[in-house]
């Protein structure tokens, strides 16, 4: 299961600007979810006949492994009422409290977590500074590597050249 942290915020507004602050500070938007009355997002793509029904069945998803059924009818009439969530699915420790540190400062009404502690594969970053792309793109030149075995195990000799 990925790691989910959901903010129950009163209204869209607030709602609004905490996810514009999560992504001015580099979460992906595709990470980034707002769901409200007027814009139900992923929600709204739910099989069911009513908005209730859909966004209940979106939060049921989003909770499955806890005590999902009973967050999921409580947030669908919270959103039906007004309220409006952000979710978040942060990867790696550092995402984690820069989403909790974030959401914190727009004064969520709630927060609700799941599966924070179990994240230990997930990475946002790469481990070295040099781009994934960079490994496979052999530049030209004295220093450069002859060959992406090169690129990938540096200070290696092998026969191929």
């Amino acid at each position: 299961m990925s790691a989910v942290l959901l903010a129950v915020f009163n209204d869209f507004e607030t709602a609004e600007r905490a996810r514009l602050a999560l992504f001015r500070d580099g979460f992906p938007t595709d990470r980034i979810e707002l769901t409200a009355r007027h814009e139900p997002g992923r929600a709204a793509s739910e099989p069911g006949p009513l908005l209730h029904d859909r966004l209940a069945q979106y939060f049921q998803a989003l909770f499955a492994q806890t005590d999902g059924a009973r967050h999921a009818q409580r947030l669908a009439e919270r959103i039906e009422q007004g309220a409006a969530t952000i979710t978040v699915l942060p990867r790696g420790d550092l995402e984690v409290r820069r989403a909790a540190q974030l959401l914190g400062y727009a004064s969520p009404d709630e927060l609700l977590e799941r599966d924070l502690e179990s994240r230990s594969w997930e990475f946002a970053a790469a481990p070295r500074s040099l781009p994934w792309v960079r490994t496979l793109w052999i530049d030209s030149g004295p220093e450069a590597p002859h060959c992406v075995y090169c690129r990938l195990f540096p200070g290696s000799a092998h026969s191929a050249h």
